[in-house]
């Protein structure tokens, strides 16, 4: 089968561009794929971290593709309908995760269910941060869609509330295997500069405030001096009203900061470092975050929000704080730790889901879908 991508690809990071390129290295073990990328992703001015794209110390695995979109440029956008079309696709397989991306890949995709399926894979159907013409924007973008594939329950249930009628599977996303192997506790912790002999709380990712550092670092305040906090990624936007609760906390010699982009080949450290991931989300879809940590084995503590708690509560994986207070996610860090069975049953959980969700068996269960449709 004839598939063409129209995502972000090499040159840009990110755990979107990352996905894709473990979707099209699965898929082309089969079939004959073609990467449409971005030739702008976003204006810079518009882009909150320091960079989209992969420096030269990054470790990213190149993905050949033909750079054409430009976001903010019509013109492109006929380019690339037309490039597509002419390569003669049997599906065209697109990432939909804000609606910024709306009008461009919205476009492609009406014009192109004219001659092939049109699957779309949504990571978010309603932004984590809304505004009032996301839906909108998102109901234009739906239209050209002959299938979607939402990556948990809660996306499915805003797909349905915006497009009542929408085809669409559920595929829980894949785990991440591409940041090597789990590393000697010890000197991952040296490596880090944390102390030994501590109970390691990690953050990881991009920092936003959707995703409660904020609330976690309020609940480390409330912890014993057993525990130890690693903050491990790069802000979008000012660190400084973070950087103001540390300073005030009892316990703010024991928080260890590395605010930049985490490269594939020190992901690695920070989870061998862990004891427990900690992600205080105040709103969710799915995480890639939980991803990794199934990839190193290491159990999360999460909000009761989106579909987390269905792909981690539900599991066993990890905990879930019903209340997404400062009080309660404490507590559930505290149950965590006074009970070695919790921990024990977590590792074992997840070493079942690592099984389960493997790259191969998400191509598998697109392409069903796919020719079903």
């Amino acid at each position: 089968m004839k598939i063409a991508i129209l995502s972000c690809f090499y040159p840009y990071r990110g755990g979107i561009s990352q996905f894709n390129a473990c979707l099209f290295g699965e898929l082309s073990k089969e079939h004959d794929v073609k990467a449409f990328n971005f030739s702008r992703q976003y204006p810079e001015i518009l882009f909150p971290g320091k960079t989209q794209y992969v420096t030269e110390d990054d470790e990213a695995v190149p993905v050949e593709s033909v750079s054409l979109l430009d976001t903010v440029n019509p013109f492109s956008y006929i380019r690339t309908y037309r490039a597509i079309r002419d390569w003669k696709p049997d599906v065209l397989i697109v990432r939909y995760w804000m609606s910024f991306f709306a009008p461009s890949l919205g476009y492609i995709t009406r014009r192109m269910k004219k001659h092939c399926k049109v699957i779309s894979i949504l990571d978010n159907v309603v932004p984590h941060e809304t505004r009032f013409f996301d839906t909108p924007l998102t109901r234009y973008f739906l239209k050209g869609s002959t299938g979607c594939v939402t990556l948990c329950e809660a996306v499915s249930q805003d797909l349905l509330r915006i497009r009542p009628d929408a085809t669409f599977t559920v595929i829980q996303h894949p785990l991440y295997s591409h940041f090597g192997e789990k590393k000697d506790r010890v000197r991952a912790e040296e490596k880090l500069g944390l102390r030994h002999g501590k109970k390691n709380l990690l953050f990881f990712g991009l920092i936003r405030k959707y995703k409660g550092l904020d609330i976690l670092l309020e609940a480390f305040g409330k912890l014993s001096d057993e525990y130890q906090l690693i903050i491990a990624g790069e802000p979008y936007g000012s660190f400084e009203p973070y950087q103001q609760i540390i300073d005030r906390l009892p316990n703010k010699d024991r928080i260890v900061k590395e605010l930049k982009y985490i490269k594939d080949s020190e992901v690695s450290d920070y989870f061998s470092a862990a004891d427990l991931a900690v992600l205080p989300y105040r709103s969710a879809t799915q995480s890639g975050i939980s991803s990794v940590s199934y990839h190193f084995e290491v159990p999360m503590i999460v909000t009761d929000v989106g579909g987390l708690k269905e792909t981690i509560g539900d599991r066993g994986t990890g905990l879930v704080s019903a209340d997404g207070s400062p009080q309660a996610i404490s507590q559930e860090i505290i149950r965590y730790f006074s009970d070695p069975r919790i921990e024990e049953d977590c590792i074992k959980n997840i070493r079942m889901e690592k099984v389960r969700l493997s790259w191969k068996g998400f191509a598998e269960r697109l392409m069903e879908f796919i020719n079903r449709l």
